[in-house]
């Protein structure tokens, strides 16, 4: 059988209000090294303008080994991975990383949002809890988002990416994005 991550607790919080889980969004901060001879290939703190980084649990966003070992982390536990090279970057290597190499990350977590295809964020945009969202329920939402992020709400604009947003995602045509056709589909929403 091939190898798992091996996951080691480096610190865990005396109070954990939320675990992670697949379709959360995480910011961390983290140092990866090569096992062989342990040395940094990248660094959240020295690279990327010292800024931590956000990504998606679970859908592959970043290596298969970071879906599998950052499960059930609560805010401020700090862990350190051990991924074999199958759920790294295997026989083909990346930048800096040979091929076929065990890769060591220190993750810190630093925040858990609900990711944008959770059920969560459908209740959110469920004003009137009927299980599904009408135009003007998802227009509403996303002026918060933009607002919420000091852009400009752009009338016009938002009306455009509402259809495009009904065009793809309601698939059964009637007006309304269901909680399964809203739940099973990947896209800008």
């Amino acid at each position: 059988p091939a190898a798992d991550v091996k996951v080691e607790v480096l610190h865990k919080p005396f109070l954990c209000h939320r675990k992670t889980k697949w379709g959360d969004m995480l910011l961390v901060h983290y140092e990866g090294y090569l096992e062989r001879d342990g040395s940094m290939f990248h660094s959240t703190h020295k690279h990327n303008n010292g800024q931590p980084m956000w990504f998606t649990l679970g859908i592959r966003e970043a290596l298969k080994g970071w879906d599998r070992g950052l499960k059930d982390m609560c805010v401020g536990e700090k862990r350190k991975l051990t991924i074999p090279p199958a759920l790294a970057y295997g026989k083909e290597g990346k930048g800096k990383i040979p091929p076929e190499s065990t890769l060591i990350f220190n993750i810190d977590l630093l925040e858990i949002r609900n990711g944008p295809r959770s059920h969560e964020s459908f209740q959110e945009m469920d004003l009137n809890d009927d299980w599904r969202l009408s135009k003007q329920e998802v227009k509403i939402y996303l002026k918060k988002e933009f607002e919420k992020h000091g852009a400009v709400v752009n009338d016009t604009q938002h009306d455009a990416l509402v259809e495009d947003i009904f065009d793809k995602e309601d698939e059964d045509s009637d007006g309304f994005i269901s909680a399964r056709e809203f739940t099973y589909k990947h896209d800008e929403l």
